[in-house]
């Protein structure tokens, strides 16, 4: 007997008989498989065995498959601000204040940077992190401010790092954040649709739905976006429990964030923080639609200039000089 037809003789023992399967047996065998295999690294992630974990896990089994943010219903945005009050309990031991409040109507929001009054103190910065619950650990910035040689207007040209008495004779300051485009090129860079620009201007991000490859942050000239390559850690006193889905919550690591003119404020009618922060009044922030509003005031009657002009994204984000 050759070693072929001692092989093909085992096979006829040990096989099983035929089995035929549909494809939709197929395919609910894999759905299960796949759902087992989420779940095992959702599990993971947390710490097992007790009863706040399996209520976390089972939280975040609902989330991981809810629907983009832009497609959900009124009724699933509410469900989903529900659970993330919930998780927050669980993780923190926190009661937040979580919000989806919409656009405002007729609202197209604006910033106005005034140099000839900053003088370089970082209150602005101070309270943006406090507001938008940044990482302490990495020191990540939404705001950057550049300290500048008389002449100069490019921030690249300046000193973003500067640790010393302020403010320095013959120096100015310039702030950069993002700037909200008009024509935002993450978004079009973006390649699971999770940044977008709102109705009234503000460029949010899904944070379930960023990936983390950070084609945003390579598109966008004004250095708006950063990446966090950890879960916030922030001290559970100094949280911020008063936030909104598309703004200041806590995000997952991985992800893109970046400055949303403190959307939990904004759309309550309130400053940004960091114009409420500011020591100076070199902020100005407001209502483009508004024709009394203060940054129409400014537009229309200072010298105004906005940064890389040539590249057409029309930022709303504008210089001034007294």
């Amino acid at each position: 007997m050759s070693i072929r037809q001692h092989k093909e003789g085992q096979m006829k023992k040990t096989d099983a008989p035929e089995v035929r399967s549909s494809r939709r047996d197929f395919l609910k065998g894999a759905s299960i498989a796949a759902a087992a295999g989420s779940a095992a690294l959702v599990t993971g992630c947390l710490p097992g065995g007790d009863a706040s974990s399996s209520e976390e896990l089972k939280l975040k089994w609902q989330e991981y498959f809810k629907k983009h943010y832009r497609l959900m219903t009124r009724e699933e945005k509410d469900e989903t601000v529900t659970r993330l009050v919930k998780l927050a309990r669980i993780r923190y031991d926190l009661d937040i204040q979580m919000s989806n409040r919409p656009a405002r109507e007729q609202v197209l929001y604006g910033y106005a940077f005034n140099i000839t009054r900053c003088e370089g103190f970082m209150e602005c910065v101070r309270a943006c992190v406090m507001e938008n619950n940044q990482d302490r650990p990495s020191k990540t910035q939404y705001i950057r401010i550049f300290e500048m040689e008389p002449g100069k207007l490019d921030p690249s040209t300046g000193d973003g790092k500067f640790f010393h008495e302020v403010p320095v004779d013959n120096k100015f300051y310039m702030g950069v954040q993002c700037f909200q485009c008009e024509n935002p090129p993450c978004v079009k860079a973006c390649p699971t649709k999770a940044t977008w620009q709102e109705p009234d201007g503000i460029v949010v991000v899904d944070y379930d739905w960023c990936i983390g490859c950070r084609y945003c942050m390579a598109a966008c000239p004004y250095w708006g976006r950063r990446f966090n390559w950890g879960t916030p850690e922030i001290p559970v006193e100094e949280i911020n429990v008063r936030q909104h889905y598309l703004g200041n919550r806590i995000r997952p690591k991985g992800k893109v964030e970046k400055c949303t003119f403190c959307i939990q404020r904004t759309r309550e009618g309130r400053l940004p923080a960091c114009a409420e922060a500011c020591p100076t009044g070199a902020r100005v922030f407001g209502n483009l639609l508004d024709p009394d509003s203060e940054i129409r005031y400014v537009l229309k009657h200072k010298k105004v200039f906005r940064m890389k002009e040539n590249l057409g994204t029309d930022p709303k984000f504008w210089y001034f000089i007294d």
